[in-house]
């Protein structure tokens, strides 16, 4: 049985997790979210801040709370990327300093990897080949899994704003508070989603082609703009609701549609949707919906493992060690964008 400590900093939240044997024994998160909401963002000198004050608090928390000596502790887990810089090295110069400390390996992942990797912890281990649809403020990527400390491929990502990401525009033209994503999701349940038909980019033509698995939303949050723009000057009121529901339903038909296309295309029965956004309503109602008309399998991780925590880089720190993966040299840095080809450094 082996005990891995994981540390997550990649942006605004500590988390600190233990997963022993592929069970969570802990997970404990500190965020400085709250403070972004006047800036209408997240302020990476604040984030490296929060981190460096929240670090060892939340460490041994988790620790408590696991009832686990730090001795106990078989190796250590961080995120190396991607992310903020200063967040990054917070973390990993911690990991550094408790591999060292108590001679144990460090295992530098990545953090996209993590947010598929955590539902192993609530709906058991993964099938021997299954597809994953990482959607959050920063990515929406569509990945090929036979083992997820050991082939991961790509198969398409967004060529410009991530899901969560426009989700956080569209709530700023739509006048919502910081971040946008949850409020959009409130308003668009009573909206009609049928009310605007607004564009789904690279589903058409030659860009369904040529981009089978890529995502492009900043189009739809441009048409967004220029609907809300015509109805300010016409000296309408705006429908908040309807526009909504018809961006939200817009962003996730793309989302399903693609990513249960490649479970098809690529002979997977399962498919595994993890990261921020993943905690959005209509996406889960769709992917349902869709998946159970294709006879393919949707696993979500509960809301509270949906945003950034250490019990993902746990998880996934569990599974590098269990199929014998090398572990990182002690000299590792950070990548803010490390590929998702990259499983560890």
């Amino acid at each position: 049985m082996s005990t891995v400590l994981g540390i997550e900093t990649s942006c605004d939240e500590t988390g600190v997790a233990l997963v022993r044997d592929g069970e969570l024994l802990a997970d404990v998160t500190a965020t400085s979210m709250d403070e972004y909401a006047r800036f209408g963002g997240i302020i990476p000198e604040i984030a490296s801040r929060a981190h460096l004050e929240s670090m060892v608090p939340t460490l041994n928390a988790a620790l408590d709370k696991a009832d686990v000596d730090l001795a106990e502790v078989d190796a250590i887990a961080v995120t190396a990327g991607p992310g903020l810089i200063g967040s990054l090295t917070v973390g990993v110069s911690a990991a550094k300093a408790l591999a060292y400390s108590i001679g144990k390996p460090l295992y530098g992942v990545n953090h996209i990897m993590g947010h598929v990797c955590v539902d192993e912890l609530v709906d058991g281990r993964f099938p021997e080949h299954f597809i994953g649809l990482v959607v959050s403020g920063g990515h929406s990527s569509i990945l090929n899994v036979t083992n997820i400390a050991t082939d991961v491929t790509e198969l398409g990502g967004t060529l410009d704003d991530a899901a969560g990401e426009a989700f956080d525009k569209v709530g700023r033209l739509l006048g919502l508070p910081y971040p946008g994503g949850p409020h959009i999701d409130r308003l668009s349940q009573v909206g009609n989603r049928e009310a605007i038909r607004f564009p789904r980019g690279l589903t058409v033509g030659r860009d369904k082609h040529d981009h089978p698995y890529d995502f492009s939303f900043s189009g739809l949050k441009t048409a967004v703009a220029r609907y809300i723009e015509g109805l300010t000057d016409a000296g309408k009121d705006l429908p908040k609701e309807d526009i909504a529901a018809s961006f939200s339903e817009a962003v996730n038909d793309v989302l399903t549609s693609k990513a249960l296309n490649a479970c098809e295309a690529f002979g997977c029965d399962t498919l595994v949707i993890g990261g921020g956004f993943s905690a959005n309503s209509r996406l889960r109602e769709l992917a349902a919906q869709r998946a159970a008309e294709r006879g393919i399998k949707v696993r979500i991780p509960p809301m509270r493992y949906c945003t950034d925590n250490g019990a993902m880089i746990a998880a996934l720190g569990w599974e590098l060690v269990s199929n014998g993966v090398e572990p990182s040299p002690m000299d590792i840095t950070v990548d803010t964008n490390m590929s998702l080809d990259t499983i560890h450094f």
